[in-house]
């Protein structure tokens, strides 16, 4: 099955809180070339669930990147997924979810430090890769071990 991880799109430093920093105009673009990057990738395959973190700027992202991605099976606002979000809770509930619902492609859109820390639950490579602002990792996941291999790593100044 096909797993990625993604980081919001470039936000506006300030805000009232953290969860209220909306994307910039390059935030958008950033977004919207990583989107249609993956669109590629994927060749048509439609992406059986998309899990969004609650933050504007996660959310946001989102909604630039939909009209140029595969039909999403279902969205969900996943409150365990903000920066503070815990990388192990979050890697057993994928992976239960990706075992009973047979899912074959999840589009998950985050943050730091989770997105790093997310992946390496996966890949097991040592160090957490970075990941720049609307970058991507494409994991091929082994259902059955529960691991990883990353196809691809892209950032929008990789494109």
């Amino acid at each position: 099955m096909k797993l990625i991880i993604m980081r919001h799109g470039e936000a506006q430093a300030f805000a009232a809180s953290d969860s209220d920093r909306a994307l910039t105009a390059n935030g958008e673009q950033q977004s919207k070339q990583m989107a249609s990057w993956l669109s590629q990738q994927l060749d048509g395959q439609a992406i059986d669930k998309v899990l969004v973190s609650p933050y504007l700027r996660a959310q946001q992202t989102w909604q630039v990147c939909a009209p140029l991605l595969p039909d999403a099976g279902e969205v969900i606002t996943e409150q365990e997924i903000t920066p503070y979000g815990q990388s192990g809770r979050v890697y057993d509930y994928l992976n239960a979810m990706i075992e009973v619902e047979k899912l074959s492609v999840v589009l998950v859109i985050s943050h730091l430090p989770l997105v790093g820390y997310l992946t390496n639950e996966w890949v097991q490579g040592g160090q957490p890769p970075m990941f720049a602002t609307s970058a991507m990792a494409v994991l091929d996941v082994n259902t059955s071990t529960q691991q990883a291999s990353m196809s691809a790593h892209m950032s929008p100044r990789q494109l």
